[in-house]
């Protein structure tokens, strides 16, 4: 696996069971399921070296690694809203109309005011994590920092802002 020609082998055999997977998961999405079969090979020749034989099949490793990558999409799915376009937003009288440049800068001011009130170390995780939409493992990485301290942290920061009055 950890080779050109073990990933090869491994896309021979496996590709289309991940694809096949992800596509039925992912209800029939064949470009998320797309999305979700290089992740999950991505993720796998990251963490070649921590495959172990004893412990199973390589079909089983990668099938492990995609149910995690699907969890992770379907959180993602979860949390953010649908895609929508501007064209299905809008009445056919006001298709001309853009999005309203004053409410997205007072928007952008009123996040910046609302992280400005974090302590330093949750409004970096927050920022990297939330408003960059950078890995949890990227983020860690980068401050030198256990996953679990950057996913503390956006906890903390979000619980905080959530208890926030409406009006600050």
């Amino acid at each position: 696996m950890c080779t050109d020609e073990g990933l090869a082998a491994v896309l021979d055999a496996d590709q289309g069971l991940l694809h096949w997977r992800a596509a039925r998961r992912l209800g029939g999405d064949a470009g998320l399921a797309e999305h979700a079969v290089q992740e999950t090979l991505l993720r796998a020749w990251r963490g070649c070296a921590t495959y172990d034989p004893d412990k199973g099949s390589v079909r089983t490793w990668l099938l492990t690694i995609e149910r995690n990558v699907l969890t992770d999409i379907a959180r993602m799915r979860a949390v953010r809203p649908a895609e929508t376009s501007w064209d299905e937003l809008v009445d056919a009288d006001t298709r001309s109309a853009g999005p309203d440049f004053a409410e997205a800068l007072t928007d952008g001011l009123l996040v910046a005011q609302l992280l400005a009130g974090l302590p330093d170390a949750q409004r970096d995780a927050v920022e990297q994590v939330i408003l960059r939409d950078r890995a949890y493992q990227d983020v860690a990485a980068d401050l030198g920092v256990p996953v679990g301290t950057v996913k503390t942290r956006v906890h903390y920061a979000l619980r905080s802002l959530r208890r926030l009055p409406l009006g600050a």
